[in-house]
């Protein structure tokens, strides 16, 4: 079966606020501020929690020690889950896009460096669960993208077959994830990097959702 895996943050939807929101609490606890910027940090936030808390020490030229720092991470984890689903939105037309596929005998999956529990707990509050027919997220294995294994796996979760499926995300590890699998990477130009995400030559660019059936059936064909 054609699989299409997608990506969650930054790919699927637009999770940057509420991640930043949780991240920027942290330094608030301790009367330091907000140092993360809403628009400006939204590529920081798409590669994950360590990623905005490491950013926002430098900005405020601290240097926590490895317990201070697996802390922080925990407790910007715990504070995003209350707040998972204040401002995340999927993008405009990924859920008609996910149903289109799936109309066209498509196998459709999630495979993402989010902890998958809270993965799991962010598209059923999107409403778009039962669209899925797999969900990989870290905690899944032992290793995340770019390790090719968490995608692999997606795709046999899902039904589907390696060499007739492709990735859809949104940066560089989604790119290298794909070339570790052996398989095309169709990356979004509609996330914070835009058109600059050419840099990455990937097989396929998505400017939008309602290119996608269009772009998978280009690359895995018609059944």
């Amino acid at each position: 079966m054609r699989t299409v895996i997608l990506d969650l943050d930054g790919t699927l939807a637009d999770t940057s606020a509420d991640l930043l929101a949780a991240a920027n609490a942290q330094f608030v606890k301790r009367g330091l501020g907000g140092p993360l910027d809403p628009q400006a940090d939204k590529l920081t936030a798409f590669h994950g929690g360590r990623a905005m808390l490491r950013l926002g020490y430098e900005r405020l030229g601290l240097a926590p020690d490895t317990d201070t720092a697996d802390r922080d991470y925990h407790a910007l984890l715990a504070d995003y889950a209350e707040g998972i689903d204040r401002e995340t939105r999927l993008y405009p037309g990924a859920a008609e896009a996910i149903e289109t596929l799936r109309s066209q005998g498509f196998a459709v999956g999630i495979c993402t460096n989010k902890p998958v529990d809270l993965a799991e707990t962010l598209i059923r509050r999107l409403g778009v669960r039962d669209l899925f027919a797999s969900l990989v997220g870290a905690g899944s294995f032992p290793v995340r993208k770019p390790d090719p294994l968490p995608y692999v796996a997606s795709v046999e979760q899902a039904g589907g077959s390696l060499a007739r499926s492709l990735l859809v995300g949104d940066t560089e590890t989604d790119r290298l994830t794909a070339r570790a699998a052996g398989v095309p990477a169709v990356l979004v130009t509609f996330g914070p990097e835009g058109r600059g995400i050419e840099r990455l030559h990937a097989e396929a660019y998505l400017e939008s959702y309602a290119d996608l059936a269009d772009i998978a059936i280009g690359l895995l064909g018609r059944d």
